[in-house]
Parts: structure tokens; sequence; C-alpha cells
């Protein structure tokens, strides 16, 4: 009499995981002391938004101090034609003016903007990584 054949035993079904990688998964909200005081109005969390503002504050004087830097030493630049050769006539300030405003000023008032904002959204991400808990 032949072998009876043996019952295959059953492979374990294969399963696809769709949901979201751990990696991506948040973290549930735990206590936030810092957002809890602030939401509370105590005087820690008066403390921690005075803080975001005097940081505010100190780069927005930092940008006004070098706007002020920048306007400032226009005149000088206009009369350093005059100085350089006390004898002759000073030349018409017109062509320095227009080259003085329109190619050395408006780039440079570019970046002093430029660098308050990303100061500014630094600052504001810090103090939201302190409310959060990060």
């Amino acid at each position: 009499m032949p072998p009876e054949p043996q019952p295959a035993t059953p492979r374990p079904r294969r399963e696809t995981v769709t949901g979201v990688p751990r990696s991506g998964r948040r973290r549930p909200a735990g206590h936030a002391p810092a957002r809890s005081e602030i939401s509370e109005q105590t005087t820690l969390g008066h403390t921690y938004v005075r803080s975001l503002m005097r940081s505010q504050l100190r780069a927005a004087l930092g940008a006004l101090g070098a706007l002020a830097l920048l306007v400032g030493t226009l005149p000088l630049l206009l009369a350093l034609p005059a100085a350089l050769a006390p004898g002759r006539p000073a030349p018409s300030p017109e062509p320095f003016l227009w080259a003085a405003l329109g190619v050395a000023v408006h780039p440079l008032l570019w970046l002093v903007a430029r660098r308050y904002v990303r100061r500014a959204e630094r600052n504001e991400r810090d103090f939201t990584g302190l409310v959060e808990g990060r």
C-alpha cells in the first residue's frame, strides 16, 4: 500500500501593514508645563512671554541700528568727493546719490530685513519649542 500523503502545514498568512510609520507618529500631548503656565497667566507664564517679547525687541533694535548706520552714512558718502579734493569745486552729488541709493542701499536693506525676519522666526520657534516641551 502506498503511503498516505500528509496534509501540508498551512503557512502563516502574510499581512501588509499600512499604518503610519513610527517615526512619523507624534507622541500624545503630555503635560506641557510652560503652556499651562502661560494659559493660566501665572507669574512664570508672564516671564516666558516677557522673555519672548524682549528677544523680539532685541532683534528689532538690532535691525533698526543697522538701518540707521546704513542710512546715516549716506551724507558722509556724498561729502567724500568734496573732502578728497579740497581745492577743486565739488562735483554734483546727484550721480553719487543715485549710485548710493540704487546700487548700494537696496541690497543692504534687503539683507538687514532678511536677517531680522530669520532672527524673529528663530525666536518664535525657540519659544514654541519651550512651550510645547520639545
